[in-house]
């Protein structure tokens, strides 16, 4: 619930949500997936979870920002998309999200 207050970045493949954890602002980037019926069946909103998963076990650790928990949300194009396309479309949103992200944690002047 608190990611849908967050930021967020849509492209064609994803939606990502991001929320900064303000008493773990040092600790690892978190992520969670979901896919909604509209995708399709338990198989097909599997499958785009399964292929949200591993794209952000490879792009988290390099465009993640520490202390951040993420949503990733299947959109209908997610689960047929090419590989290469999806995992551009994923790095293409982290990359936009992380300054915000950043400028979001900056303290406030005293």
């Amino acid at each position: 619930m608190r990611a849908r207050d967050g930021l967020r970045a849509a492209r064609p493949g994803v939606v990502i949500q991001a929320v900064v954890r303000p008493d773990d602002p040092d600790g690892p980037a978190r992520a969670g997936f979901t896919a909604t019926k509209k995708i399709g069946g338990a198989v097909v909103r599997n499958r785009a979870k399964r292929r949200m998963r591993e794209a952000a076990r490879l792009l988290l650790p390099l465009h993640g920002v520490a202390g951040t928990d993420y949503v990733f949300i299947a959109r209908a194009d997610t689960p047929a998309r090419a590989w290469t396309a999806l995992l551009d479309d994923m790095e293409s949103a982290l990359l936009s999200l992380a300054p915000r992200v950043r400028a979001g944690r900056t303290p406030d002047p005293a």
